[in-house]
C-alpha cells in the first residue's frame, strides 16, 4: 500500500478556524502541488495508492492519486490565496460560490486508514445501494455503501463535496446497517 503524503508541521501557528478543503489541480499535478505546499509549510494530504501499469516493454508499480486532480489542504479560508497562487492549482472546490469544507471526521478516518495500510483504490461515485457503517478496525465510524468484489466485501466511502468515492476492503463482521 502506498504511503499517503501527509504534510504536517506541529510548530507552525494554526488559527482555530482551519478546516480541510479540496483544491482542484491540473491533470497529473497532484504530487507537484503537494510538494509546493510542503515547501510553504502548509498542512496538506495527498492520498496515494499503488497500481501496476503495463507498457510494451515492461511493467512497473507506480503511485497514483486516490482522488485524481485533488489535493486536500487544512487552511483558514482567509489564507486560501496562499494555495490558489501555486502553479498547478486551478480552484478551490465550492458550491453555490461558497467554499465547501470537508468533514474533519471523514478526513481523519481516511488518513488513519491509509496510515494503517488498508487497501484502497478509486471507485465510481455511487448514490444507491445499502448504506453501512464500519464498527471495528481502522475505518471504524465510517459510513458508506456496501459492494462486493469476488469473495470480498468493500465499503465505498463517498466524499460528496468532490463527487468521488473510494472502495475500501473490510471484513463483513465489522459492518452494520447504517441508520441514515
Amino acid at each position: 500500500m502506498a504511503s499517503p503524503a501527509i504534510l504536517r508541521y506541529p510548530g507552525d501557528v494554526k488559527t482555530d478556524n482551519s478546516q480541510w478543503y479540496a483544491f482542484y489541480t491540473q491533470s497529473r499535478h497532484e504530487k507537484v502541488v503537494a510538494a509546493q505546499l510542503e515547501q510553504r509549510r502548509l498542512e496538506a494530504f495527498l492520498p496515494l495508492y499503488r497500481s501496476w501499469r503495463r507498457w510494451k516493454d515492461r511493467r512497473k508499480l507506480i503511485e497514483l492519486a486516490l482522488f485524481p486532480n485533488y489535493v486536500f489542504v487544512k487552511v483558514a479560508i482567509g489564507d486560501r490565496l496562499r494555495v490558489l497562487q501555486l502553479p498547478g492549482v486551478i480552484s478551490l472546490v465550492a458550491f453555490n460560490g461558497q467554499p465547501a469544507p470537508l468533514p474533519e471526521q471523514e478526513m481523519n478516518a481516511l488518513r488513519k486508514g491509509l496510515k494503517n495500510d488498508i487497501y484502497a483504490e478509486p471507485h465510481p461515485y455511487l448514490r444507491i445501494g445499502k448504506k453501512v457503517k464500519v464498527i471495528a478496525g481502522p475505518m471504524a465510524g465510517v459510513e458508506g455503501i456496501l459492494v462486493r468484489k469476488k469473495d470480498r466485501y468493500r465499503v465505498v466511502v463517498s466524499i460528496d463535496v468532490l463527487t468521488r468515492s473510494v472502495a475500501v476492503e473490510v471484513d463483513g463482521a465489522d459492518l452494520e446497517l447504517s441508520g441514515r
